[in-house]
């Protein structure tokens, strides 16, 4: 098996950022894809919860039960840093390790009427197998929140052959490399900020929704190994197939970044 990306090391450096207004801003974007005031009542499940920031915004949007998990130990050490912090005595959000693609552990977790699984199915080695393992998560009429890498053809291929070499690479190779593409990543969202007048100032700082610094960012995008994309179009196919009806989709414009999804299990006649 080749070597997987270790993404806990960068969300370990991110944990020093986590502030009020990020965590806000993780259940505003929560409650817009989902279309809910609050998650109260609900069960949510965390495959590939990195950080940990998404389980504890959804905990503190009044979820009944969390449980997150991730493949990676140090996201996981993550996650469970977050919990410390905010809701140390609480034992509705638990954490663990835990694979996408292994069948026995998932069986045992059961149905959650949300799973959250935000830019991590396309790094396990085996996106599809993990997509329909995910399917049996999801309980009648519960929502699956997706967001996978987009396809853009041979331009994905380029990308993947550059996260191969990154991963293969010795330790100085590798840092040569984030030092290049960071440079120039820099570059170019540098003038395009300057040309549509935005302060370029917030790429540096992380202060982004979602975001690392850009450094850090261009690490995990050089770094994040295996990759693998796929077209809205295949998306929404697969999931029809399996029972899924598509109620939302955001896509990031034909660009290198993930394609979102919202999608229903729908129970009845005809599924």
């Amino acid at each position: 098996m080749e070597r997987r990306f270790s993404f806990g090391r960068n969300w370990r450096n991110y944990l020093t950022a986590v502030n009020e207004q990020r965590i806000q801003e993780a259940e505003r974007s929560l409650l817009a894809m989902l279309h809910v005031q609050s998650l109260s009542g609900k069960r949510v499940l965390d495959v590939g919860s990195g950080s940990g920031l998404f389980s504890l915004a959804a905990m503190r949007l009044g979820a009944d039960r969390v449980h997150s998990f991730d493949f990676d130990p140090e996201s996981v050490a993550c996650t469970r840093e977050l919990k410390n912090r905010y809701f140390s005595a609480c034992d509705r959000w638990s954490i663990e390790p835990g694979d996408a693609l292994e069948q026995a552990y998932l069986d045992r977790l059961g149905a959650w009427d949300i799973v959250y699984s935000w830019g991590v199915l396309h790094h396990t080695g085996h996106m599809w197998d993990a997509l329909h393992n995910v399917t049996r998560l999801v309980a009648d009429n519960g929502l699956l929140f997706l967001a996978i890498y987009n396809d853009q053809g041979v331009l994905s291929d380029v990308w993947k052959g550059v996260k191969r070499v990154y991963n293969r690479a010795s330790r100085p190779f590798q840092s040569v490399m984030e030092m290049g593409f960071f440079g120039y990543f820099a570059s170019g969202l540098f003038v395009a900020d300057v040309a549509r007048r935005r302060n370029p100032i917030v790429r540096y700082t992380g202060a982004k929704p979602r975001g690392m610094v850009l450094y850090r960012n261009v690490i995990d995008w050089v770094g994040g190994y295996p990759f693998e994309v796929a077209t809205p179009h295949s998306i929404f196919r697969f999931f029809r197939d399996r029972g899924f009806v598509l109620k939302e989709l955001e896509t990031c414009g034909g660009k290198s970044g993930c394609n979102q999804y919202l999608f229903e299990k729908v129970t009845g006649p005809g599924h």
